[in-house]
């Protein structure tokens, strides 16, 4: 009703000029239409009629999981993912990994067990059915953030690895993992650029160079460790590092949406090192640059040993003070990407450098030795 109760606001429709007399015969009609509709609409049961029964049939719908589809990768991939519990005097870690060979051997992080292992701790595997396994460790290197565990007695089987020297930014990914103890998790997201330099391990510890994939796949503590797959499920990278806004005393913040892996390339090599020796070597030229410096390039430390006698570097003619600028045909920007672009070669590789003296840029060649 309006304000000053002059009648409704709303008008009735209309009936002059409807006959309002329907026969007996047009109503049965009109309910039988009306009966028919409200069938169609229904879900499955049993009524009648006038007097004969009707059965309705319920409608079902079936979801497509094609191949290649996130849904289909998962369950594909979700059983050869493990979550991982490393006790330590300080309560210990948890973390992720993933089967690479069907007798047991798991891939992971160094920095999940690390601490465990120097503490004389239990490590604990837990697989995706939820069953739990005693791991001991096969080997595990800082240099290169990884570790191999084996377990005895589980039915498993091994991820396929990808070629991550061919993955392009843009590819889709996927990762999985046990993100703050959720195990099974699984995020998705693209490669958002390849051969980032990046440290990675824990802050007491010597720092692991990485030559990482990023990712805008959501990773967070609990992801170290586990795979990240390409769009046939194929494992590209293990997820290893995360970068953050910051942390406080008692808290940490999670993805951001930049989130780093290990080439798979890089971690099979060394897999197959420490399953073999239970230690990994890596490609060096026998310099120690200085990590303080802030121009451009990487620059050889002014100390006198900074290059050692016999290395790789001392036979190409490098001295104290140069500036290394280019290796491989990469730009080198600070002292970070040198280490990684190095370690992401092999022993053996005969490398072209450019670098600075006192101005001049100058040019050589070096081949890579292992590490001592």
């Amino acid at each position: 009703m309006s304000e000053f109760n002059e009648g409704p606001w709303w008008t009735a429709p209309s009936t002059r000029g409807i006959n309002r007399s329907i026969s007996l015969k047009t109503a049965i009609v009109l309910a039988i239409v009306v009966g028919v509709i409200a069938g169609t609409v229904g879900a499955s049961s049993t009524g009648s009629l006038f007097g004969r029964s009707v059965n309705l049939v319920k409608s079902t719908s079936t979801i497509e999981r094609p191949v290649g589809s996130v849904a289909e990768i998962a369950q594909r991939v979700l059983p050869s993912v493990v979550s991982i519990e490393a006790v330590a005097n300080d309560g210990g870690a948890t973390g992720s990994g993933f089967v690479i060979d069907s007798a047991g051997y798991i891939l992971t992080n160094n920095h999940v067990i690390s601490a465990s292992v120097s503490s004389g701790g239990a490590i604990t595997v837990r697989l995706n059915d939820g069953s739990d396994y005693s791991a001991k460790v096969v080997g595990r290197d800082n240099s290169y953030d990884l570790a191999v565990l084996k377990i005895t007695g589980a039915n498993v089987k091994a991820l396929q690895f990808g070629d991550s020297d061919k993955i392009a930014v843009g590819d889709s990914v996927i990762a999985i993992g046990s993100p703050l103890g959720l195990t099974g998790t699984v995020t998705l997201g693209i490669i958002s650029a390849k051969n980032r330099a990046v440290t990675a391990g824990e802050p007491q510890s010597d720092n692991s160079y990485i030559n990482a994939l990023q990712t805008d796949a959501a990773i967070n503590p609990g992801n170290s460790g586990g795979p990240l797959v390409d769009s046939t499920g194929a494992v590209i990278g293990v997820n290893s590092a995360i970068a953050t806004l910051g942390t406080t005393v008692n808290s940490r913040t999670g993805s951001i949406g930049l989130g780093f892996a290990i080439p798979i390339n890089q971690a099979r090599k060394t897999a197959e090192q420490l399953i073999k020796n239970g230690k990994a070597t890596y490609p060096v030229i026998g310099v120690s640059v200085d990590m303080t410096y802030t121009g451009k390039g990487a620059l050889i430390a002014k100390e006198g040993n900074a290059i050692s006698k016999g290395s790789p570097a001392e036979k190409a003619g490098l001295k104290s003070g140069d500036v290394i600028t280019e290796f491989d045909g990469r730009e080198i920007t600070s002292a970070e990407e040198l280490i990684v672009v190095i370690r992401s070669l092999n022993v053996g590789d005969l490398v072209k450098i450019s670098y600075k003296r006192d101005g001049v840029l100058k040019s050589t060649s070096i081949t890579l030795t292992a590490s001592p």
